[in-house]
């Protein structure tokens, strides 16, 4: 399995229906952290998702707390448009855990705080917006780290 890719508080289930739809592609697991901005069965969810949605391996967690229970200790890879190191030095290795935030928000700041040696960032070439959208970035991600691993 290349990676576990983790979205916490997903807002848009477009957003996150390409991204189920990616980590299938890529032989990666999809964990989703409540609360979201949307139901699973959303019909723009499973629009995004198209019919592939049954057959991606997809784990929910109730809290952020109930994920760092059970994965806090894992390899884990945060991304940020506050990180100040660039995707392109990160350690890939199989079976790490890339972690995205909320698209509004980001990353809860407590999160950051705590894992900030893990905290990366894709750079951006113009001032005039702050992120990417959270699918491109999780792609972009999902990809160098599978050019690195393989």
């Amino acid at each position: 399995m290349p990676f576990n890719i983790v979205l916490v508080e997903p807002e848009i289930p477009n957003n996150t229906g390409n991204i189920g739809r990616l980590a299938l592609g890529s032989g990666s697991t999809l964990h989703l952290v409540k609360p979201f901005g949307f139901e699973l069965n959303d019909k723009r969810l499973k629009r995004a998702g198209l019919d592939y949605w049954p057959h991606l391996d997809v784990h929910i967690y109730e809290s952020l707390d109930d994920f760092l229970s059970q994965h806090g200790k894992q390899n884990l890879i945060l991304f940020s448009s506050h990180g100040t190191k660039n995707h392109w030095s990160i350690p890939f290795e199989d079976g790490q855990f890339l972690v995205f935030g909320k698209e509004s928000v980001g990353l809860p700041s407590s999160l950051v705080s705590s894992y900030k040696d893990s905290l990366y960032k894709i750079p951006l070439y113009s001032e005039h917006i702050r992120s990417l959208n959270l699918a491109n970035a999780v792609g972009i991600a999902v990809y160098e780290g599978l050019k690195n691993i393989q």
